[in-house]
């Protein structure tokens, strides 16, 4: 299970190896968003997302054996280059399979840091993950589905808590459950007041149907979305009864709108973020999430690895 107790030791664990991050309040953002905007910075994070928070986390609690036979992930890209971060640190190999639809930015970050990468289709990377694990003897690290992993995002939670104790809600985007289940506990389990609101993408709602059927569903093997970061097709196993229970809302939020909120945020806010990061603002912009103008709401950038060649995915929309 995951405590809280386990963020707080996590949070004291990996401090020597990442950033706090600042949390930013953009007053530009007010009136398209409709409340005091915050926004917690994990693009600003090493390796550019929260991911190298629950990866190196989970790396410095495996054996030593393990880490000298190497590990293997697999990713949408940010845990895998998290992971080669730490891998490399850590003096172990490591290895990342990735979707062939992964970012070029992802790919070579990913490779820049040692790591071996080997691409598969999207829907069966975790497959392909579990036969390299078996077939070399790594240690396979999971991107979500893992307690001491979502113990190493859940300090970006801790960090809001103090960053802005009188936080009215918390915005975080949804994959497989591994920041939001970490976030949710160290927030839930500290201040229970304070909300914590779930965003997916529409095309990729795996938690919005589990929630719907009462129990995990795995979505089609075709569904895939601009927010590339959260399309992981099913809840983890772990993951899924935390988020039931420490999320006040789950809203989805349509691609079209997720666009909008990427060009939002760089355009009028001044801060560069993956599309991933920008579904939060988009279920505002959609109308999905209301707050009211004295309420103090951070939204929770979760990366900013992007591309120039992802720019033309935004460029052309309005806000």
């Amino acid at each position: 299970m995951l405590t809280l107790e386990m963020i707080r030791q996590a949070k004291e664990r990996i401090a020597p190896y990442i950033y706090e991050t600042p949390l930013l309040r953009l007053q530009g953002l007010d009136g398209a968003l409709g409340c005091q905007v915050y926004v917690k910075s994990e693009n600003m994070q090493k390796t550019n997302s929260f991911k190298i928070r629950g990866a190196t986390n989970r790396m410095l609690t495996l054996p030593k054996e393990a880490l000298d036979k190497g590990v293997v992930t697999a990713s949408s890209g940010n845990h895998g280059k998290a992971t080669a971060y730490a891998a490399k640190l850590l003096g172990a190999k490591a290895c990342v399979v990735l979707p062939n639809t992964a970012p070029k930015v992802k790919v070579e970050g990913i490779r820049g840091y040692g790591a071996e990468v080997v691409f598969s289709e999207p829907a069966k990377r975790y497959a392909v993950c579990a036969a390299l694990a078996e077939e070399r003897g790594f240690t396979a690290i999971s991107p979500f589905d893992d307690y001491e992993l979502m113990a190493g995002q859940g300090t970006a939670g801790l960090e809001i808590l103090e960053q802005l104790p009188d936080v009215s809600a918390v915005v975080v985007p949804i994959g497989g459950g591994g920041l939001i289940g970490g976030v949710s506990t160290a927030i839930k389990e500290s201040k229970p007041d304070v909300r914590v609101i779930g965003v997916e993408p529409a095309n990729v709602c795996r938690y919005t149907r589990s929630f719907a059927a009462g129990h995990p569903v795995r979505l089609p093997d075709d569904s895939s979305s601009v927010a590339d970061g959260t399309a992981t097709l099913f809840p983890g196993e772990r993951n899924y009864p935390i988020v039931r229970k420490n999320v006040d809302e789950i809203v989805t939020v349509d691609e079209e709108y997720i666009l909008k909120a990427t060009k939002l945020l760089l355009t009028q806010g001044k801060v560069l973020a993956e599309i991933t990061s920008c579904q939060v603002m988009g279920a505002v912009l959609q109308g999905k999430l209301k707050f009211k103008p004295e309420e103090k709401v951070v939204f929770l950038l979760s990366g900013g690895n992007i591309g120039m060649d992802q720019f033309t995915k935004f460029q052309e929309v309005t806000v």
